[in-house]
């Protein structure tokens, strides 16, 4: 298992660097921020991204993708965090997309894949009930009726929510909340009658949705995959999502970690910059630390999730090892870099606020450090 991005890869981050670096800097998210921007993210951008290939990295060749696996997407996002570019490649592409690729039947498959690749449409994965995350938590109930079937309950926290074209809805046919049988996929359409969507708002001024299904009426064909066997491939796409996200959360924390050593160097104080402190060396030092320990971490997660020889167990294994480890560097890195700016570090003046509250949000995303704490544990019991 390589801990290190081989020369493709490192080629498509260099170019999603440059890339966002022209095109997408962290004033450009000030810019949505500041107009109030409800889908979250620039459409012209997205577009330019769709046209790199980005919405095709993770998926077959047969399915129109470039087979470049999660550490080829692992590049982007790493770069995507320390611009802090928004865009909907996780919800639409990495979550929605990828149940699609995994879950769909060919019909399904003919129907989506060209317009998630194409940028043509745009799905939301709804999953999430209560603000902890937990996929074997939810209730939301899927009722046969006919043929068909009918769905009641709500979720919360449904990124890129606003503008989508559908969800995957997360629903339950049979057993309870806790439970992982039961747990079945829909494909509902944002329009279908009985729908109600509402803008949740999040401290990183991102596209974050309420759904509501009120007796919304499925036909047979909106189910993903088999009827109650839908946890197995949903925890799968989970995984991928949670390993690109760490590593949006190792961009960011490694941007925030330079940002601060930049300003060490330049803060003059009593005639001397103020990094000739050694106690402030020490305290850069710590950082540096831990946030190369996330950088293994997170490599692991990635490479895991594109290794076929390993099983099923060990993959979750390192991606929530990843998601954890990420979260916690980023947690204390963001800390320090507010304390070490001074007064400065809690103005909307610099970035370093912009970085912090965006941090927040991706711990919390597909499960916050106690819940990934607890699956490791819960993965190692299960392998001893």
């Amino acid at each position: 298992m390589s801990l290190v991005y081989s020369e493709e890869q490192r080629l498509l981050a260099d170019t999603a660097s440059e890339f966002l670096m022209a095109k997408s800097p962290v004033a450009a998210l000030r810019k949505l921020r500041d107009e109030g921007s409800a889908e979250g993210f620039d459409r012209a951008l997205w577009r330019e991204m769709v046209d790199m290939g980005w919405s095709a990295i993770p998926y077959p060749e047969a399915l129109g993708g470039l087979e470049f696996g999660c550490k080829g997407l692992g590049a982007v996002f790493e770069h995507i965090g320390s611009k802090l570019s928004a865009s909907p490649l996780l919800s639409s592409i990495v979550l929605g997309g990828s149940l699609i690729e995994l879950a769909a039947s060919a019909a399904q498959q003919a129907a989506w894949m060209p317009a998630l690749i194409g940028g043509d449409k745009r799905l939301a994965l709804a999953v999430d009930e209560q603000p902890r995350h937990d996929p074997a938590a939810s209730t939301l109930a899927a009722v046969r009726e006919g043929a068909g079937y009918v769905l009641n309950g709500s979720k919360l926290f449904i990124s890129d929510g606003i503008g989508a074209d559908a969800f995957v809805v997360v629903a339950r046919t049979a057993g309870k909340a806790g439970e992982r049988a039961g747990i079945s996929l829909f494909l509902v359409a944002a329009d279908a009658p009985g729908v109600q969507l509402t803008t949740m708002k999040t401290i990183d001024s991102r596209n974050h949705a309420c759904l509501v299904l009120k007796d919304v009426r499925l036909a047979a064909d909106a189910l993903l995959g088999a009827e109650g066997d839908g946890f197995a491939v949903l925890d799968t796409v989970l995984d991928r999502g949670r390993a690109c996200i760490a590593a949006e959360l190792l961009g960011a924390t490694q941007a925030l970690f330079d940002t601060t050593v930049d300003y060490l160097k330049t803060r003059v104080q009593f005639d001397v910059p103020i990094g000739s402190f050694q106690a402030l060396q020490h305290r850069a030092a710590w950082c540096f630390t831990h946030l190369h320990l996330a950088r293994s971490a997170v490599m692991a997660g990635l490479a895991a999730m594109d290794d076929a020889e390993l099983d099923a167990g060990a993959r979750a294994r390192l991606v929530s090892l990843a998601k954890w480890k990420a979260g916690d560097a980023a947690h204390r890195i963001s800390r320090e870099a507010v304390q070490l700016h001074g007064g400065m570090g809690v103005t909307d003046e610099l970035d370093v606020g912009l970085y912090l509250k965006r941090i927040r949000v991706l711990q919390a995303s597909l499960g916050d450090g106690d819940f990934h704490c607890q699956r490791y544990g819960e993965q190692c019991s299960a392998e001893a």
